[in-house]
């Protein structure tokens, strides 16, 4: 059994389709079918069931494939510490992020891992702090940036606070509201635009407005932030965004919150993380993106 045979059956199993897994491993598809020809002898089962209109993984297919995939983290695990051992950062950096990170200017943490670390190939998600946490535990990304209630932690994971920061209201320039300043009940009447209930980013308001003994309609369940915005500006509801966040949608006015709600920023990583993961973390730890930023 061999690595490149490995890497053949995760390509087909994640495209279904032999010709566009031979384009992505950069192969003729007649190797590559040769190669899951010869492993499926070696294992004595089928792991594809190919017709002349689909492929799908079969039993067998189903069973290998989480242990392919061990092997070949395994392995690129093995080559990044030995490289690390002579003082070189290689592999993969999988970075997470949801959309209204502030703590750190991440474009410029990454632009100086990047320039730090040219042989890790980096990539970058967004998703809720939820989506993002169990995506860590699982190892399909290596660090990632929350946002969190002041009082929740996450679990499952390495983590650090990097800074918290206050929820300001925002409304469409026309709004019928005018004031500048306002507390939760003032807002009580209002309609709002806000995340889907259980992610991380409605908690913190729910908990604001719950601890200000204050009910209030949420008729717009949003995903993102730029969904957020996007409804605010046509007039439809009243909006909450971190403060540090807010100047970054132009167009928008803001109301500031006496019994504003609040929420901290946190960094993760895996227990064990990669020689490129850890680079990372001591980056950010260090503070070297921000000084890049000033500098």
């Amino acid at each position: 059994m061999e690595l490149q045979q490995l890497r053949y059956v995760i390509a087909v199993a994640q495209t279904l389709n032999f010709t566009r897994a031979a384009e992505r491993c950069r192969v003729v598809q007649s190797a590559l079918s040769h190669q899951i020809a010869a492993l499926e002898r070696e294992l004595g089962a089928r792991l594809f069931e190919r017709t002349s209109r689909r492929v799908r993984l079969t039993p067998a297919g189903e069973a290998f494939l989480p242990a392919a995939r061990e092997c070949l983290e395994a392995a690129d695990r093995a080559r990044a510490e030995v490289a690390a051992a002579g003082g070189q950062i290689v592999g993969r950096l999988a970075v997470g992020a949801i959309p209204t990170v502030t703590a750190i200017d991440l474009p410029v943490a990454l632009s100086h891992y990047r320039r730090r670390h040219p042989r890790v190939h980096i990539t970058l998600t967004s998703a809720g702090s939820d989506v993002l946490v169990e995506r860590v535990r699982r190892g399909e990304i290596d660090v990632a940036f929350l946002g969190l209630p002041p009082r929740a932690e996450p679990k499952g994971v390495q983590s650090r606070r990097l800074a918290g920061g206050e929820l300001v209201a925002v409304v469409a320039p026309g709004y019928h509201r005018t004031e500048r300043e306002t507390d939760l009940r003032g807002l009580a009447d209002e309609p709002f635009i806000d995340f889907r209930v259980g992610a991380a980013g409605r908690a913190q308001s729910d908990e604001a407005f719950a601890a200000a003994g204050v009910r209030r309609e949420v008729p717009f369940e949003v995903s993102s932030a730029d969904f957020m915005v996007d409804l605010v500006r046509q007039g439809l509801g009243v909006g909450m965004l971190p403060a540090a966040y807010a100047p970054r949608s132009p167009g928008l006015r803001v109301i500031r919150l006496r019994d504003a709600p609040t929420r901290v920023e946190h960094l993760i990583w895996d227990d064990r993380p990669s020689p490129a993961a850890a680079a990372f973390v001591e980056l950010i730890q260090t503070g070297s993106g921000a000084d890049e930023r000033q500098g």
